[in-house]
């Protein structure tokens, strides 16, 4: 073992329970990952085992809620169907009220709390009240859901980088970034896609892409996953033969063709 960390508690990173009233309030952003339980970081669990109020979103596995002592607070406050249980700056306000009044507060978030997750505007905020924050990374669903379908994102001879694109701008326009990827060789990864579509592969028509594989992922990583393979030709009618529908990530590039090969390794994997 590494001496120079044997100070260092690793069990309790944080104040136990019953103690942590003696300490000021502090908030940690956690990534919660893809969405499969166990694709979460031991100091994600320490950190929610800490928590005296969880406030959580919609894409993060609630089993991961059961790690929390009895005691500790949740608290929804994602999206579904469209409708929003807080918006941003009510969630913001509520993390300083409940870092005050209980101690902990954990703000669990899907995939990474970094990428197109808001973690950095809430830490922001928070530290505007001289609130202590943390953050633990997460593992991105941008990278962990294509990964379980067998798609390397980059290859050596296949594709050399990626881009990370959020369709959907705060103006609920389509990013011009998606454009902009359209005109590389590179892998692309689409968050947040489903409703525009039809803009992407007009962008990628455009750019005479058309036969550019793609695929499409829902609830990557989960029991309910649901996936469709096509070109950017076809992938509408993909769409609906598959009934594939938001939360899913699109996958554009040659990387996709790698599917059947990597995807059976993976297969055999998970059943040894």
């Amino acid at each position: 073992m590494n001496n120079k960390n044997k100070n260092i508690d690793i069990e309790n990173p944080i104040p136990p329970s019953g103690v942590r009233g003696l300490f000021r309030g502090k908030l940690t952003v956690v990534g919660a990952g893809p969405g499969d339980v166990d694709l979460i970081t031991l100091k994600a669990i320490k950190a929610i085992k800490s928590a005296d109020v969880i406030l959580y979103d919609a894409l993060i596995n609630e089993e991961l809620l059961e790690y929390a002592p009895e005691e500790t607070e949740h608290i929804f406050v994602g999206k579904r169907r469209g409708c929003y249980a807080f918006q941003q700056e009510q969630i913001n306000e509520l993390i300083v009220s409940k870092a005050k009044e209980k101690g902990h507060v954990v703000r669990l978030k899907g995939g990474d709390p970094f990428i197109f997750g808001r973690g950095a505007e809430e830490i922001d905020y928070v530290r505007g009240y001289g609130i202590e924050t943390h953050v633990v990374p997460g593992i991105s669903s941008a990278l962990a859901v294509p990964a379980y379908q067998g798609i390397p994102l980059t290859k050596r001879g296949v594709s050399e980088s990626f881009w990370v694109v959020t369709a959907t701008t705060k103006n609920h326009a389509l990013s011009s970034d998606v454009s902009l990827a359209a005109k590389s060789t590179a892998t692309i990864v689409i968050l947040m896609g489903m409703h525009k579509l039809n803009e992407i592969v007009k962008i990628f028509y455009a750019e005479n892409k058309r036969n550019t594989h793609v695929a499409i992922i829902q609830n990557g990583t989960q029991s309910t996953e649901n996936v469709g393979i096509g070109t950017i030709r076809n992938i509408q009618q993909i769409v609906q033969e598959k009934q594939l529908s938001s939360p899913a990530i699109i996958v554009i590039g040659d990387v996709v063709k790698e599917r059947a090969i990597l995807g059976a390794i993976y297969s055999e994997v998970v059943k040894t």
